[in-house]
């Protein structure tokens, strides 16, 4: 089993918002699998399907980025689900808008819902998908602000197809492995 837990806030006014990638992402592999995300449990809205053979939720967890490795263990802990079957998409400020960087572990890199979910879980040791979300063009620029902004016209194909692509890197996680899913995606 894995689950694929896609970071963002919950509430209208962050829809369509750069930090809320990961959620746009969830649904989107949600439609293409004909599947609802209105479940709740764990703090989180879910739904399930099969990819590529295995069963997966699709998760969004609904306690606020700095928060989400609180959904994320509840499901770990009922589901006893290996780390290694945990494949979180996040938002990332340090690539350019609609550039994928797959890894098998590692760091927060300064991202507040993965800092939880390692806090959470006690291990950085799932695989994750970042997302290029552009960062501020001016110094002075409340970071926040940033994140919380939603992309600009000329942003939303890029970030529309990096969504496509980011949903093909999951399904390739499942089916042949991070290393897999990192050279077909990574940097693209």
């Amino acid at each position: 089993m894995f689950l694929i837990i896609g970071l963002g806030n919950p509430g209208r006014q962050y829809d369509m918002t750069r930090h809320n990638i990961g959620f746009h992402t969830i649904d989107y592999i949600a439609d293409k699998y004909n599947v609802k995300i209105n479940k709740l449990k764990y703090k989180a809205l879910f739904g399930e399907c099969i990819i590529s053979g295995e069963k997966t939720l699709l998760i969004k967890p609904q306690t606020y980025m700095n928060l989400s490795g609180e959904s994320v263990i509840d499901f770990v802990n009922f589901y006893k689900i290996p780390v290694e079957n945990i494949i979180v998409i996040s938002d990332d400020i340090n690539l350019d808008a609609g550039r994928l960087r797959i890894r098998p572990k590692g760091s927060d890199g300064g991202h507040n819902g993965l800092k939880s979910i390692i806090y959470m879980l006690q291990s950085d040791e799932f695989p994750r998908i970042r997302m290029g979300v552009g960062a501020p063009r001016h110094e002075d620029y409340e970071l926040a602000d940033f994140v919380l902004g939603r992309f600009t016209k000329e942003e939303i194909p890029v970030m529309e197809d990096a969504i496509k692509r980011a949903c093909g890197a999951a399904e390739e996680i499942i089916a042949n492995g991070t290393g897999s899913a990192m050279n077909k995606y990574n940097g693209r």
